[in-house]
């Protein structure tokens, strides 16, 4: 229960941080990823970043934040950790979705990988208090 603990304090700090990345430096995040793109012979992404999406996905970044601190707080709870691996599978899913119809850019590769992998994390740890 400790390691969970530390475990979603530390998701709560990560997305509080990356929120706060996608809003006050959204464009060198698109630009960061648009260079590694280029080492690896991919498409760069249209650097837009002054949308109504911005509100979005710091929104998202809020929310899963708050679902991580929640597991901190209350670790017995099981729907804290259900709905973090669904928000983290939900993007995860869309991102692969993108990058399969849409444009095969590295940032969709890159999501699909990190949320899938945090979805996966939290969902070790929901089985394990599952279990008792």
């Amino acid at each position: 229960m400790k390691f969970y603990r530390i475990t979603s304090l530390s998701l709560c700090i990560i997305f509080i941080l990356v929120g706060l990345i996608f809003l006050f430096w959204t464009e060198e995040v698109l630009i960061f990823f648009n260079y590694l793109s280029k080492l690896v012979g991919m498409s760069p992404a249209p650097i837009i970043t002054t949308n109504f999406y911005l509100i979005l996905a710091v929104a998202y970044m809020y929310l899963v934040a708050v679902l991580a601190y929640f597991m901190y707080r209350q670790p017995q709870n099981r729907s804290f950790p259900l709905l973090l691996i669904h928000a983290k599978w939900g993007s995860a899913l869309l991102s692969l979705y993108l990058f399969f119809s849409h444009s095969q850019f590295l940032i969709y590769l890159a999501n699909f990988l990190v949320d899938g992998f945090l979805g996966f994390l939290v969902l070790f740890f929901y089985s394990r208090i599952k279990a008792g």
